[in-house]
């Protein structure tokens, strides 16, 4: 499974990328503040909705096209605009932006939100991704997985999620938080990267309590 650390390009980032060739790439949003993709990395572009929805803002379609118009290395592919948990409002997005952004010649991600079944997702769509609230995303994470063969799955920032997506069968996974949740968490990244590509899991440990210590008796007689 690729992971998509959201748009960092720094060091630590840097050295995941050269570690680990092929399994990361970033999740860019044409609105991000730190530029552009970095050169040479594997990107994805988000559409900000989600974004300007978190901060109380309105959406703008105008950066999503803007960088399209404008920058020259290709994404992975695009997800076409959404809206947080709607099914409805989604699918007209879908039918008011896919036909433009299919001209740009890159793959379209539709964004299944809360209330959708597989039927939903366009005949368009070369990528599923798993949006919606959190419980409704792992609730229903294996539907999409068993019925579409390229499942991205938005907002994994721990290694025990990252395990579920990635045994559920998923392409791809983001998450911002791994570089903002200080050095316990980013090595919860690492860690999966280091197993995963063993194609190994061990026993989730971390996941259990431990045991009291045994009393050594023959020390107490």
């Amino acid at each position: 499974m690729k992971v998509m650390p959201g748009a960092n390009t720094g060091f630590d980032c840097g050295v995941l990328f050269g570690s680990y060739p092929g399994r990361m790439a970033q999740l860019h949003n044409p609105i991000d503040k730190n530029g552009g993709p970095r050169y040479g990395w594997n990107y994805a572009l988000d559409n900000g909705v989600y974004g300007a929805w978190s901060n109380g803002e309105q959406w703008n379609e105008k950066p999503l096209y803007d960088f399209l118009d404008n920058y020259h290395q290709r994404p992975l592919w695009v997800a076409v605009p959404d809206w947080v948990a709607d099914r409805d409002q989604t699918l007209r997005l879908w039918e008011t932006h896919s036909p433009a952004l299919m001209t740009y010649g890159v793959p379209l991600a539709f964004v299944v939100q809360d209330g959708m079944e597989t039927s939903d997702v366009p005949q368009e769509a070369d990528v599923v991704f798993v949006g919606g609230t959190t419980s409704w995303k792992w609730r229903n994470l294996k539907q999409w997985t068993e019925a579409f063969k390229r499942v991205h799955v938005g907002k994994v920032n721990t290694y025990k999620l990252l395990w579920e997506a990635h045994e559920a069968g998923a392409e791809s996974c983001d998450g911002t938080g791994w570089f903002r949740g200080g050095p316990e968490r980013l090595q919860g990244l690492k860690v999966y990267l280091e197993e995963s590509s063993m194609q190994q899991r061990p026993q989730m440990q971390m996941d259990l309590p431990t045991p009291p210590p045994v009393r050594n008796l023959l020390g107490s007689i």
